[in-house]
């Protein structure tokens, strides 16, 4: 699928702006999460370098998805067989659960000296930097949006899962590095106000994770959860239908 000419102008455009003024802005701005810049450039190069291993780990055996708002998208796109959906999401919360889990372990010793709450929690899900529900579902879904159109333009192998021809569902191993590119570059542009989950099992499952830990005090903030899951939700329909309307 190709976009016409002038449509693809007008697009890349829009891409080029939206993460470059935003980059500006997460890092000029006050109370973003860029304005202890090093810290954050260092996690979101690591986010982005965390989905280069994953993506280039599961893509020969189940497309790289690693993410329910992509596992959607791709299904919205016609590029995703629906009977598969409902396992592969169960698969991606369970192994945000256990990889969460294990890094915890290894800095169990630190958890226990550590006795800021909020950080103790940050190092498993996302909270924003100013808590204003709407904008911040909005930032989710602009994120997510940007991702699920960036991996639905790069997607492209034809794979065959349980003897079903399944074409074109999801990522290559060839696809890891731009797609590690896409995630760090959404990190720095648009993450400043939520901490980018733009990956409802990135956030759910760790947040589960924290809730079973046992610490004093502590608070899982379920009253702001729903956001990092819906807004990635949303994000991925609309990414999809737009992707759909461009490529027509």
């Amino acid at each position: 699928m190709t976009m016409h000419p002038l449509i693809g102008e007008l697009v890349g455009t829009f891409f080029l702006l939206l993460l470059g003024t935003g980059v500006v802005a997460n890092v000029l701005l006050n109370k973003t999460k860029a304005s202890s810049q090093t810290q954050w450039l260092i996690i979101t190069c690591a986010w982005g370098l965390a989905v280069f291993v994953g993506v280039y780990i599961s893509a020969p055996s189940s497309g790289a998805h690693i993410n329910p708002a992509i596992t959607l998208a791709l299904a919205i796109a016609g590029k995703f067989s629906w009977s598969l959906v409902p396992g592969y999401l169960l698969s991606q919360l369970l192994g945000a659960m256990a990889g969460s889990w294990v890094a915890y372990l290894v800095y169990i010793e630190h958890y226990r000296i550590t006795d800021n709450e909020n950080i103790v929690r940050g190092s498993f899900c996302t909270a924003p930097a100013i808590r204003h529900k709407v904008n911040n579902l909005f930032s989710e879904l602009v994120g997510t949006f940007v991702l699920v159109i960036g991996v639905l333009f790069i997607a492209g192998p034809s794979m065959t899962i349980s003897d079903a021809q399944v074409t074109n569902f999801g990522l290559g191993s060839l696809d890891a590095l731009p797609v590690a590119l896409l995630v760090w570059v959404i990190g720095m542009a648009l993450g400043g106000t939520t901490g980018y989950a733009i990956n409802p099992a990135r956030d759910f499952g760790p947040r589960l994770v924290y809730q079973l830990i046992p610490r004093k005090n502590k608070s899982a903030d379920w009253n702001y959860s729903w956001i990092p899951i819906l807004g990635p939700l949303l994000g991925g329909l609309v990414g999809a239908l737009t992707y759909l309307a461009m490529t027509l």
